[in-house]
């Protein structure tokens, strides 16, 4: 007999329909306003396991809304986790294709991505253990996607949504990370050939490391190290931008080199 399906293990199978359909569904919260942070991420554990089992692999994790004015542009005012799959993953320069990436409501943000040469296990790690852990880093544009209605979202709905992951790319450039001081490092970020947001490394909890840090002994809690090879995206450094077919985008970061991608239909 076939067993019923756990809350959890529900959620987690309506938003990888939605995520195959390309298409919202209501705040989570709206109708299960009890659900914790723990109850989000195993939902988000489902909807994984769900994803590898079509053929994906967990190629990194990620945190996202890190920055002051990414929570206060989203209103959700700490930290979302989620994990980084090969089929999110596009080559520098990418022509990416909304429809084929299965992007719903995308929204563009440049951050800085940490590649790790040896794991790591929260809790009790440190920005300094993440440094010496890191092979390079490069400039990074993450596009967001939210599978909740008009980005109508809670810190439940995201970490439910594997923190609002879409797809990402990474710059060619790999400088190593203590070659310069990260928090101190400026981007710029173009839209169409227009500035369109300007940021410092500080902007992520005072140095993407310590970012980083934060979400290695989160995910430590839950029994999730950091592998070797893995690529940690440490979150947005200026607000996010939102995406349409026949945009492009580039951004530089001082020291770590540029990074760029366009869309179309």
């Amino acid at each position: 007999m076939k067993t019923a399906m756990t809350e959890h293990e529900q959620w987690g199978a309506i938003l990888f329909q939605a995520l195959k359909d390309r298409r919202t569904i209501a705040p989570i919260i709206g109708s299960q306003p009890l659900l914790t942070i723990d109850d989000a991420y195993r939902i988000s554990l489902q909807t994984l396991k769900m994803r590898q089992a079509s053929g994906e692999q967990v190629i990194g994790k990620k945190i996202g809304v890190t920055s002051k004015v990414v929570q206060q542009m989203l209103n959700v005012h700490q930290p979302d986790f989620g994990f980084l799959t090969d089929r999110m993953h596009y080559p520098a320069g990418a022509e990416i294709s909304i429809r084929q990436a299965g992007l719903i409501q995308p929204r563009a943000e440049g951050e800085i991505a940490f590649c790790l040469k040896q794991d790591l296990t929260g809790p009790g790690i440190t920005a300094e253990q993440v440094l010496d852990a890191t092979d390079w880093v490069a400039p990074c544009f993450e596009i967001v996607d939210s599978r909740i209605d008009n980005w109508r979202i809670s810190i439940i709905d995201t970490v439910a949504d594997n923190a609002s992951c879409g797809v990402f790319v990474i710059g060619k450039q790999r400088s190593c990370p203590r070659a310069l001081d990260l928090a101190a490092a400026q981007m710029s970020v173009y839209h169409n050939g227009k500035l369109a947001g300007t940021g410092l490394g500080s902007a992520v909890q005072g140095h993407p490391a310590q970012a980083v840090a934060w979400l290695a002994n989160t995910l430590g809690q839950y029994g999730i190290p950091f592998k070797k090879g893995e690529i940690i995206l440490s979150g947005a450094l200026a607000p996010l931008i939102d995406v349409a077919a026949g945009d492009h985008f580039s951004m530089t970061i001082e020291g770590l080199g540029d990074c760029n991608l366009s869309f179309c239909d």
